[in-house]
């Protein structure tokens, strides 16, 4: 279980994060919440790559600073799209990434050609990264954080950019390799998440303000709007003007 409790962090006189306390269990749990909501602060909290001003984040009942380096280790990666080794094939760069987790070579190996076939790629192992498009970058990255496989995998903005085949096709490896850890998703992609997710956060302006099942949040909202069919994509328009 990791459980965030009064988490704050300021950026000078600017509070990025105001205050969340959460508990986050095995499975997908979606981050909605437009540019500039705090969705990204949130995930850099947890995976222990910014300072927090304040609160306590916990991993089994210990806090993440106290397991140093051994709780980075348990955790898998994956940032918005940047860029990468565009003369690296996509084994050297799982490769290059298992060194930087401190892996066995022979392990890596051994992985790096598991983890490019549950993506959809073993047969572009030895293709240069230069030559894939958005969507196989994003997977080759996703297969990158599922390297010594962590407990608990961070996504930030994995289909931005993508083509909606693409878009489906990731969000598919993502349901496959969220079993048994903690999946975190976040996204200003309503779809990515509606039919994945176990839990969603609804996030604006640093703070969460809805934390549930689609489901209940669908059925919350059925009767505040005139609409026969309500979807996830109605629940995050409506408290996001509101």
């Amino acid at each position: 279980m990791l459980k965030i409790k009064n988490l704050v962090k300021k950026y000078g006189d600017f509070i990025a994060i105001n205050g969340i306390s959460l508990e986050l269990n095995e499975g997908i749990t979606g981050i909605l919440g437009a540019n500039g909501a705090g969705k990204s602060t949130l995930l850099n909290l947890i995976t222990d790559n910014i300072k927090r001003t304040s609160g306590e984040i916990l991993y089994n009942g210990t806090d993440i600073l106290s397991l140093g380096a051994g709780y980075r280790k348990k955790v898998g990666y994956t940032p918005q799209l940047q860029g990468m080794y565009e003369d690296f094939t996509a084994g050297q760069f799982m490769r290059y990434i298992g060194a930087l987790k401190g892996m066995k070579h022979s392990v890596c190996k051994q992985e790096t050609g598991e983890l490019l076939e549950v993506v959809g790629l073993k047969n572009y192992a030895s293709k240069k990264l230069g030559s894939f498009s958005g969507g196989m970058r994003q997977r080759v990255l996703l297969a990158a954080a599922m390297l010594d496989d962590p407990e608990i995998l961070i996504l930030d903005e994995p289909t931005a950019g993508l083509d909606p085949e693409e878009r489906i096709r990731l969000r598919n490896h993502i349901a496959e390799i969220a079993k048994n850890r903690i999946v975190i998703l976040a996204t200003h992609i309503v779809s990515d998440i509606e039919s994945v997710a176990e839990k969603v956060i609804l996030m604006k302006k640093g703070e969460i303000i809805k934390y549930a099942s689609p489901r209940e949040l669908i059925d919350e909202i059925r009767d505040k709007l005139d609409k026969e069919y309500v979807t996830l994509e109605d629940v995050y328009l409506y408290y996001s003007e509101h």
